[in-house]
């Protein structure tokens, strides 16, 4: 009988600390500059709609751990992206869509990581695509291998390879390889 106690309190526990954790959130709200000074006060409006990230917005998104923090802004979006030489084409039926991101170590803590592996575009029809390896005629590609110390940054083009009718409407970020709790999304339609 005391068996059994023990056994309903620990699922009991271990529910409670499951339902505790971190959700998963996705973020579309840029991130916010500070305002200039005025004299006279302004109310602010009585209903605010947030506007989506769109390219050349920064969203700042948070890693695992404490002091994993990046500024994320998709600085460019390229569709369609052509390859840098005729060995690099996509599959027939095919187009390569790029965003060039720039990431900014705004936390305390070194960020590395694959930043390719968080990211992700989807078309208008809600299809998701993930990254390919491509070198692109727009510019240099984000490193594999990324390895930023505060207050530095990384910038490159993430390459997708997505249907030749697919009309993308966003792109997403995530830390930690996408595993992060935290994503940004941005609209590019």
């Amino acid at each position: 009988m005391q068996t059994r106690a023990i056994v309903t309190i620990t699922a009991a526990l271990l529910l409670t600390a499951t339902a505790c954790g971190g959700a998963d959130e996705i973020t579309t709200e840029p991130k916010k500059t500070a305002a200039p000074r005025t004299d006279t006060p302004v109310a602010p409006p009585a209903s605010i709609t947030p506007v989506p990230a769109k390219v050349g917005d920064t969203i700042a998104l948070k890693g695992f751990e404490d002091g994993e923090q990046l500024d994320v802004t998709v600085t460019k979006w390229v569709d369609p992206a052509k390859g840098k030489d005729e060995f690099f084409v996509p599959q027939d039926g095919n187009r390569w869509v790029a965003a060039q991101f720039e990431l900014v170590n705004s936390g305390t803590k070194s960020y590395v990581d694959s930043p390719a592996n968080g990211a992700q575009v989807a078309d208008a029809e809600g299809q998701r695509f993930t990254t390919t390896f491509a070198d692109i005629t727009a510019g240099p590609s984000m490193t594999s291998d990324a390895r930023v110390p505060p207050g530095e940054k990384a910038l490159g083009y993430i390459v997708f390879e997505v249907p030749m009718g697919s009309k993308i409407a966003s792109i997403q970020f995530a830390m930690n390889s996408g595993m992060a709790d935290q994503t940004g999304q941005w609209s590019v339609s």
